[in-house]
Formats: structure tokens, sequence, C-alpha cells
């Protein structure tokens, strides 16, 4: 199935085409009610992204090639919060923080548990559902939330520098630290670039990638950066001032199949405990309202 010059919505003969079938063969499914499709006026209408889906979730493999079990680790980005979690919750899952593109690459792959992201794009109010959506490899994935973050600037202690936002970052050519590429804080930063009308060329770079925000708090901290993006709760644990631009959604990307399995279960179980929204209100800056809540599923 080659899709790259296909629309959207396929006709009865370009989903025949599509799937490599024979049209009549199309009009038994529909009325078999076996293949994803929708009428209007009078017309068989059948969306590409879910025929993808639909193909997928029928995937057989002969015997000695069946999918192994994904390791127990929690790719993606890091949070100090949900860090503190997983330890606490006894899920025994270990952590591979390498940013929220990297870690739904390595998750796609099968090779960690579970991810978790907090993805930006320009356009774009929830990009986390969205990517889902549109992505046929998360075909059997489920977005559970986890927290909502306020993310903002870093500046040290008394904002020595009067940054109110990311033009005046701009405008004083303050030292910006960065996280690495297709890390969620990279991405919100190219987003708000855009959004208040600069590029990333219009910023002062301040040494290399942070791998993480507390590592980029670090940075600001000992004077080799002026400033960054991270959440209100590194800055508050390294003794950062924080200047507020936004809050995002920061799920866990999980396959159906995995979500009953005891280290999710015992993660999310913690998540919705006493303990663990006392310890998000004395970190600051998270909103626990959709914790443990299904945002997307197929």
């Amino acid at each position: 199935m080659d899709g790259s010059r296909q629309p959207e919505l396929l006709t009865t003969a370009e989903a025949a085409e599509y799937l490599r079938l024979k049209e009549r063969k199309i009009y038994e499914l529909i009325a078999e009610g076996a293949v994803p499709c929708t009428k209007v006026t009078g017309k068989w209408l059948f969306p590409r992204a879910e025929l993808d889906r639909w193909v997928t979730a029928g995937l057989h493999r002969p015997a000695g090639m069946a999918r192994a079990e994904p390791p127990p680790i929690l790719g993606g980005s890091h949070d100090p919060l949900i860090e503190w979690a997983v330890r606490e919750s006894g899920a025994g899952l270990a952590g591979l923080a390498e940013g929220s593109e990297a870690g739904l690459a390595r998750f796609a792959r099968g090779e960690v548990l579970a991810a978790a992201i907090h993805l930006h794009a320009a356009g774009t109010a929830d990009a986390n559902t969205a990517t889902m959506a549109s992505d046929p490899a998360h075909a059997d994935s489920v977005l559970v939330g986890l927290v909502r973050r306020e993310q903002g600037l870093l500046v040290a202690s008394g904002n020595p520098l009067g940054l109110a936002d990311l033009t005046s970052v701009v405008a004083r050519k303050a030292g910006m630290a960065l996280r690495q590429t297709g890390a969620g804080a990279t991405l919100l930063l190219l987003k708000l670039l855009a959004a208040a009308g600069h590029g990333f060329d219009d910023l002062a770079v301040a040494g290399p990638p942070c791998p993480t925000g507390q590592d980029l708090a670090a940075a600001i901290r000992t004077g080799r950066a002026d400033c960054g993006i991270a959440t209100r709760a590194v800055a508050v644990m390294a003794g950062l001032d924080f200047v507020p631009l936004t809050f995002e959604d920061f799920d866990l990307v999980v396959r159906q199949r995995d979500y009953f399995r005891p280290p999710i279960q015992a993660l999310l179980g913690f998540l919705a405990s006493d303990r663990f929204h006392a310890r998000a209100a004395e970190m600051t800056g998270y909103d626990t309202g959709v914790t443990g809540a299904i945002r997307w599923a197929p």
C-alpha cells in the first residue's frame, strides 16, 4: 500500500486499489460491517488513516516471530514528580529520559514499556492526542494523563535581566540554554518563538543542549546561561526565579495490552493516591485534574 499520493478520504474504487482488493470485496466488507467507512450523501468514503489502523490491527506473525514483550522501562521525557512517583509506587520501572520524540520512537519499536510525552506543534492545541490519532503505529495504544505542568523561563534569582517573555529574551540577547532536538521543551520553545514572530536564529544560544530540565537549571545557576525553558517545579527545586509562559499536557503512552500489566497498574494506582496529589501540590506548578484519565484511545 503506497498512500504517499492518496487523499485522506478514499472512494470505494480508491480504497479497493489502496488495499489491493476488488471493489466487490469492499462492498462485501461494508455489508459485514468489517471495514471502517462512512456514507456521505449516498457515497461511501474511507478515511485512509483508519484503513491503515484496520490493516495493522489484524497483523499475524508466524511462530517464532511474535513481538517480544517490551522491557520494563519508562522512556520519553523526564519529570521530577513522575520520577518520584515511579520510585515510590514500586512499579519496578527503569527510566530512560531522552526527550519526547526519541522516547515515542523507541516506544513504537517496542524498546520501552511506556513513554512520557509533551509534544508541541504550531497551530495545534493538543499535539499529544493529534500525534497519536494521526500515526497508525499507535493504533493499539492509549494516552493516559499524568499531569498538566506549568512551563516557563527559568532565570537567576532576582531575574537580573528583567526577562518577561521570549521577545525580551531576544531583545536583550540573553544566553538561552537549550534542550536537545525532539525534547518537548525544545518543541515548545519553537512554537512560542513562532507565535511571538521570532525564529530560532534570533536566540543567543548558550552552550550545548542540556539532557534534562534539571541540567538546564544547573547551567543557569552556575552562570553558564541566563535563561531556558523548563517547569516551575524544576525552578523551585533549583532555587531559581520563574517566568510563567503556559501550561501543557504531560501524558503516558502505553499499549492497550500493557496497560493492565503490573508495572503500569502499580504506577497508575499510586497516581490516584492522596500522597501523590499532596506531593504535586508541594512541588508546585502541577495540575492533577487529568491524572489517570484516558485522554485518547483508538
